[in-house]
């Protein structure tokens, strides 16, 4: 018997932490974006598919498609020009922090260790 015969059939891979806390943060967005739509009128309606977009890319970075991977890097990088063009035009700290924000989120994501894990 070799060693692969040897090894038992583990369990699906979980998700790497900071992929989890990824998608935990594209939910916590999208459900910002929903509320601000429906409740208060903050957003327009069209804010909706990003919403949806967030929403499927953080559901696909957990079973860690590729598809869901690009996704999440085009979101945390727009939203990286978007706050850091909130910031600009505006000296909106908290704009600063979530623009750093994203970009530590850009830069992990496109780590190879991250990237291997996707199928």
């Amino acid at each position: 018997m070799n060693d692969e015969e040897k090894k038992p059939l583990s369990r699906r891979e979980l998700p790497l932490p900071g992929v989890a806390a990824i998608c935990f943060y594209l939910l916590l967005i999208a459900g910002i974006i929903v509320v601000g739509v429906v409740g208060g009128g903050h957003y327009p309606p069209i804010f909706l598919i990003l919403a949806a977009l967030f929403m499927a890319a953080s559901a696909g970075l957990v079973v860690s498609f590729r598809w869901a991977w690009a996704l999440a890097l085009s979101a945390v990088f727009l939203l990286t020009g978007y706050n850091g063009w909130i910031f600009a035009s505006q000296r909106q700290l908290p704009a600063a922090v979530q623009a750093i924000l994203n970009l530590v989120f850009f830069l992990y994501l496109i780590r190879p260790e991250v990237r291997e894990r996707l199928r």
